[in-house]
């Protein structure tokens, strides 16, 4: 059974904005779900949109009741989503409300059973990373313990292109993905993906893509491995 078959794009985005976000028992977003130490506020609204036509918007535990009913109204409002470079029906409104002062969006993408990676990846963990060069990459020593798991790509022993794990729950882990700026536009991004995504169906989790609406390199990645795009997400800060 294929992923289309096995879920929805409305389950796919509940797993999505449960990876992004921390909640407490009433559903409301708490923090950024970050894997390393360190904790950073969650944005005060969410919105997922999906191609079958179905909204999931969640809230800070700091908005208000009213205000939450008034947004609900709206994102009840809000139509089939086929362009991710289209703003939600209500964005105006949305910021307005909240007093927004900036606001995020991007496509959402499922990373299917079928992705392969085109050329040779290892995974990079705590035990190995010494062996590698890192220039560019120095800063992931202090996450690979956590963020997990690491698939690199690695020319002469260094490390060119990595995917792992930025936001991770028991059910799905979203990809995080970076390639030294000289090394770009030559599929290095596409593999690291594609070997990320097996790693992380091998724990038993849904691999996970999203990227922002401006970002053309990782909507370039999600084109090259023909992801299932299933909604956008949107958030206001």
């Amino acid at each position: 059974m294929s992923d289309q078959e096995e879920m929805k794009p409305t389950t796919l985005m509940g797993f999505h904005v449960e990876a992004l976000f921390s909640h407490d028992q009433n559903m409301r977003l708490r923090t950024i779900n970050e894997p390393w130490p360190g904790v950073a506020p969650a944005p005060r609204f969410f919105l997922g949109r999906t191609i079958e036509g179905t909204a999931l918007c969640r809230f800070r535990y700091d908005v208000s009741a009213m205000l939450i009913e008034q947004l609900e109204e709206l994102c009840a409002d809000e139509p089939f989503v086929r362009d991710f470079q289209a703003k939600p029906k209500h964005f105006e409104t949305y910021m307005n409300l909240l007093q927004g002062e900036r606001f995020t969006m991007g496509p959402c993408f499922l990373i299917p059973s079928e992705a392969a990676p085109k050329m040779q990846v290892v995974s990079i963990t705590r035990e190995n990373i010494g062996g590698y060069l890192l220039d560019g990459f120095e800063w992931i020593t202090s996450e690979i313990e956590y963020a997990q798991p690491c698939i690199a790509l690695v020319l002469e022993n260094r490390v060119i292109s990595i995917c792992r794990s930025v936001r991770i729950t028991s059910k799905a882990h979203e990809a995080g993905l970076e390639t030294l700026t000289a090394f770009r536009g030559r599929g290095y991004a596409a593999a690291v993906v594609a070997g990320w995504a097996i790693s992380v169906r091998k724990l038993g989790s849904i691999p996970l893509y999203s990227t922002l609406w401006d970002n053309l390199a990782s909507q370039n990645v999600a084109r090259k491995l023909a992801l299932s795009f299933y909604g956008v997400n949107f958030t206001v800060i």
